[in-house]
């Protein structure tokens, strides 16, 4: 049996975050449309679990559709100063509503206006309406907790494979792909 990937990528993520590798927990998502092709975008990585790699959005937009449509994930993470990357392939499910309720508290106000104001991923006739939608939010709760929107939530990718990739001269680098089988870890070493 292997080590634990999740473990090991924590140390990684916390190296980078030490290091000062600026927006370390960007995180390129892959979902899959309804013709089947690939969608990518960047999310934040909000928590790691033992279960999996978490981040939040609304389950309204775009990516938040694919998800629902099928669960089926990708997400890269790119640390070029360290000379790391990850990769991690999974299925996504939905955080039960209480974790997403506590990290919503966590949000700046700003932010929580924003996300309440947004309806992500729908045509905007002008910056002017979105802008004037977030004024009127905040004059409503001004002295009052933002309540999260119905459709935002968190979702928490839970991994099958893990790819952990190392920079190394002359192109030779290191490749280690660990697998979920049978409730375990595997390890492969990978050509670069």
């Amino acid at each position: 049996m292997a080590a634990d990937p999740i473990d090991r990528f924590r140390r990684w993520y916390r190296d980078a975050w030490r290091s000062g590798v600026p927006r370390a927990d960007a995180m390129a998502l892959a979902t899959v449309e309804s013709g089947g092709a690939p969608s990518v975008r960047y999310v934040l990585l909000k928590s790691i679990d033992a279960a999996g790699f978490v981040f939040f959005t609304d389950a309204r937009s775009r990516k938040g559709r694919e998800l629902s449509a099928d669960p089926r994930v990708s997400a890269a993470f790119y640390w070029n100063a360290r000379g790391r990357q990850v990769r991690i392939e999974g299925r996504v499910e939905r955080v039960p509503e209480a974790e997403a309720d506590a990290y919503w508290r966590t949000r700046p106000r700003a932010s929580q206006l924003s996300a309440a104001a947004s309806h992500q991923s729908r045509s905007l006739r002008s910056r002017a309406e979105l802008v004037e939608r977030r004024r009127r939010l905040e004059r409503r709760y001004r002295d009052a907790e933002i309540p999260r929107p119905a459709g935002w939530s968190g979702f928490r990718i839970v991994p099958f494979a893990i790819e952990f990739w190392t920079h190394r001269d002359d192109r030779l680098h290191r490749r280690e792909l660990f697998r979920l089988s049978r409730g375990r870890w595997r390890k492969t070493l990978l050509e670069p």
